[in-house]
């Protein structure tokens, strides 16, 4: 296990404090960072960066478990694209 989080430290993925004899390895990046590298990384890969099939690939299958609410905020974060995007 040590030799893991030695791997991961070097790579750059956690860090350690020393906490008396113990190391407390902690994420190198905040969760948000971390959560906005991952997915951009998923996009890339598995969408040909494509945020449009992505988006087509999560509502495929699922589209009819989503709640009235749900839809409704998927709405408006469209909408906020939509005003951002012509500034």
């Amino acid at each position: 296990m040590r030799t893991q989080l030695r791997v991961l430290e070097d790579e750059g993925h956690v860090q350690h404090e020393e906490q008396g004899l113990r190391y407390i390895y902690v994420p190198a990046l905040p969760r948000h960072a971390a959560r906005k590298s991952a997915l951009r990384h998923l996009v890339e890969t598995f969408f040909d960066g494509s945020t449009e099939k992505t988006v087509a690939a999560l509502l495929g299958g699922d589209a009819s478990k989503l709640s009235e609410h749900e839809l409704n905020r998927i709405a408006a974060l469209v909408t906020k694209a939509r005003k951002e995007g012509s500034r």
